[in-house]
């Protein structure tokens, strides 16, 4: 009999890498979502959590926010990009998502999980959780 294959864990913070893992856990926000007619006119809630793993360079942070990734700033961006607008998909919200994190120049990798909270009764969510990585060497905006 064969085993189920084992999902790892990504291993976001690693030392030896110098990445740090900046998370963002059970962010409940209304968002018109859907593909189906009774979808179409209001928002529904969806839960999403997020996992950054950030490159920390040879620098220390120095106890000043300037130096991190502030998860205030990426909840912000979170909330707008669920505010614009109805999207169909829980995926296509999710590579938005993904695609902003990736933004920050010291951010590695990013997982991504949207939950749809409310579609069936007895499910306590339903969703999608993506991962998606950025360049290796670290990287300047011009």
């Amino acid at each position: 009999m064969s085993k189920a294959p084992v999902i790892e864990a990504l291993k976001i913070a690693d030392a030896e890498a110098s990445l740090r893992h900046v998370f963002v856990r059970d962010l409940v926000l209304p968002c018109k979502i859907g593909v189906h007619i009774h979808e179409k006119g209001s928002a529904q809630r969806v839960r999403i959590n997020l996992d950054l793993g950030i490159w920390e360079g040879d620098s220390k942070h120095g106890d000043r926010l300037e130096n991190v990734v502030c998860y205030e700033d990426i909840v912000t961006r979170v909330r707008a990009v669920t505010a614009d607008g109805h999207v169909n998909l829980a995926e296509t919200l999710a590579e938005r998502i993904a695609t902003l994190c990736l933004q920050d120049p010291t951010c590695r990798s990013v997982r991504v999980r949207v939950e749809k909270l409310d579609v069936f009764e007895d499910a306590s969510s339903v969703g999608i959780e993506i991962e998606r990585f950025a360049w290796t060497e670290p990287r300047t905006w011009a």
